[in-house]
């Protein structure tokens, strides 16, 4: 709901797709692999969702301002620019998180295993779920909506088709024998 508020409701929805294929993901590698699923597991995926949704915030927050700056730009580009722009920073907050992580699950125990572990394959998932998956959504998304809009806009402004005339009442005389020959050839050269 945030993010629909201070940016689109575009927007909004593929974070939280984003966000929903993060959990997915881990949620399958701790069914695949039959792992248990405690209170610590759900923090641990709880805490995935908001360092996923403040990554794709950060992106979309770089989209935001460039289709301010660049608006003769496509939304692909502009995307793709803004993207590029934050990977940086994208990749540096998340590897830095990542070794913490991993030194958790290395050396935490047994009773920070199931939390350390869904937050390691979180955060590898949800670093690229923002960068490829909620953006191109969004792009995706704006095109259909754009699409729709110009549709629209060329039917509104499209001459609807007229009726036939009909002469109120007054009968047509038929045209003599002769002007009928007339107008049938007066189109031949």
């Amino acid at each position: 709901m945030y993010i629909a508020f201070r940016f689109e409701w575009t927007y909004g929805a593929a974070a939280v797709i984003a966000v929903f294929h993060d959990v997915l993901v881990t949620l399958g590698f701790f069914s695949i692999f039959q792992w248990e699923v405690s209170l610590t597991v759900i923090a641990a995926l709880l805490t995935l969702v908001g360092f996923s949704v403040n990554d794709t915030i950060v992106v979309f927050d770089r989209i935001r301002e460039n289709r301010r700056l660049h608006r003769r730009e496509s939304l692909y580009r502009i995307t793709n620019d803004s993207i590029n722009q934050t990977l940086s920073r994208t990749v540096i907050t998340s590897g830095l998180v990542f070794l913490s992580v991993l030194s958790m699950v290395l050396f935490g125990g047994e009773v920070l295993r199931g939390f350390s572990l869904a937050l390691l394959i979180g955060i590898t998932f949800g670093t690229y779920s923002s960068i490829a998956i909620a953006s191109p959504i969004m792009v995706w998304w704006e095109q259909r909506l754009d699409l729709a809009n110009r549709a629209s806009a060329t039917a509104a402004n499209r001459p609807e088709p007229r009726a036939p005339r009909v002469t109120s009442g007054a009968k047509r005389e038929p045209l003599p024998s002769n002007a009928r020959k007339r107008s049938r050839g007066a189109g031949r050269a």
